[in-house]
């Protein structure tokens, strides 16, 4: 950390001269104080990054200015000093939040390590809580609506429990973002919060992934490697999508929920794993056990606390909330100001149906905070689709068509829609659309869809 605030509190004036002279050749700040009181007056203006601090002092001796400090700025670490130190001295000093101590005579070498791993220390917290903060941010669930309020409620209600969760809800309601709230408020929130997406991941990759491999287990497998189960050990699984999972697979991961037991690709060894597992889909998991597509004893064991997201549509009220939310986050994120949102857009966003829910309105809020002129945001920045609709039967003339020529020209369109509201991803937009991907390509080189 560089022009980090130094201070040295000793009664010698050859020493605190000493730490001048090492530390000033250095991009440090330093003050020097011969007392603990006059030290601890020095706080009020600003407190340093770190002390040395001498034990043999005039008035309060330094284990008690020590004491005094943490109480006014605990976040400031503590190297004590001393030419007669003891053990006893040492464990007090410890004991009172003194993060290494040094004896006299004192050497440059160790002085200037110190301090380096001292400031490397801060500077990996001060970076760790950052991130902290702005994943906090990133998964933070907005909304005031009484749909998202009961959202909320049940979150609260089933997070301090250890038992399994659905969550249900179209692509792009925010399942993630329930999943991650439910493990930041469960007695799990310092462990791992692992999360797998099953419909991104080859059906002959996904047991690896899930469970582990030994080295050669597979063409590829160069090394032995944890699976998720392993990862979120005394933590939280999240399994998206999955609905997505073969049965093979579901076979396999009904064993872990039921005895916490598995074995890597290609192992023996029988392991054993504590994790939390919730799961999210998009698709009608009833229907698919009917069908026989999914495990009836699957689905029970995951459909333990069912919790429910609602589709943005029905959450008109939340709009504005969201969006001047996602405003904030992309501007900052651009080093950009705020645009203004004329009058006229809001209404707009709110009667638009929104098929890929909040993942499309995130998408075109940074799109229009890249592309606003003159810091505004208008009416006519707006893509057509949301205050128009794609296809006008009604402008059509009868009879002009047939009805497998409008029904072609309805489909072009919503398909352009859904692709374009996933940003031009097939396996996201045929989610939207409710069909398999394969399909959704077919039906894609039929319309002379690019």
């Amino acid at each position: 950390m560089k022009h980090a605030l130094i201070h040295i509190v000793d009664d010698e004036k050859n020493i605190r001269r000493s730490f001048e002279i090492i530390l000033r050749s250095t991009s440090y700040r330093v003050r020097s104080f011969e007392s603990g009181e006059s030290f601890l007056e020095a706080l009020e203006d600003e407190a340093p990054e770190v002390v040395f601090l001498d034990v043999l002092l005039p008035g309060i001796n330094g284990i008690e200015t020590l004491k005094q400090l943490k109480t006014i700025a605990p976040q400031t670490d503590v190297v004590m000093i001393s030419g007669h130190a003891n053990l006893a001295t040492a464990v007090e000093a410890t004991r009172a939040g003194a993060y290494d101590f040094l004896e006299k005579p004192l050497q440059k070498e160790k002085i200037l390590l110190t301090l380096q791993r001292l400031l490397e220390r801060r500077s990996l917290e001060i970076r760790y809580s950052t991130l902290q903060a702005s994943l906090e941010e990133q998964y933070r669930i907005i909304g005031e609506s009484p749909q998202i309020r009961e959202v909320l409620r049940k979150i609260e209600k089933v997070a301090p429990t250890d038992s399994k969760v659905l969550i249900t809800g179209e692509s792009g309601v925010g399942k993630e973002l329930v999943a991650y709230a439910i493990h930041q408020h469960s007695l799990r929130a310092t462990a791992p919060f692992i999360k797998m997406n099953c419909a991104a991941i080859p059906e002959d990759l996904i047991e690896s992934e899930l469970f582990g491999n030994e080295k050669g287990a597979f063409t590829g497998a160069g090394e032995k490697r944890e699976g998720k189960f392993m990862q979120a050990h005394s933590g939280t699984l999240f399994l998206d999508e999955v609905g997505d999972m073969s049965l093979r697979v579901q076979t396999k991961v009904l064993r872990v929920l039921q005895d916490g037991e598995f074995q890597r690709v290609g192992g023996k060894e029988t392991l054993k794993t504590d994790v939390r597992v919730i799961a999210a889909t998009n698709k009608n998991l009833a229907e698919m056990v009917q069908e026989g597509t999914f495990r009836e004893d699957l689905y029970f064991r995951l459909n333990v606390l069912p919790v429910e997201v609602p589709p943005l549509r029905e959450r008109q009220e939340d709009i504005v909330l969201l969006t001047r939310h996602f405003l904030q986050r992309y501007c900052q994120r651009n080093n950009r100001r705020v645009p203004e949102v004329q009058e006229g857009v809001y209404p707009v966003l709110q009667n638009y149906a929104w098929p890929g829910n909040i993942r499309e309105l995130q998408n075109l809020v940074e799109r229009l905070v890249i592309l606003a002129e003159n810091q505004r945001i208008t009416v006519q920045d707006l893509p057509g689709h949301l205050y128009q609709s794609d296809f006008p039967a009604r402008q059509i003339t009868p009879g002009s068509q047939t009805l497998a020529e409008v029904r072609e020209a309805a489909e072009r369109a919503y398909i352009e829609h859904c692709l374009e509201s996933a940003g031009g991803n097939v396996s996201q937009a045929a989610r939207l659309l409710g069909v398999e991907r394969t399909n959704l390509h077919k039906k894609m080189k039929a319309l002379g869809i690019a």
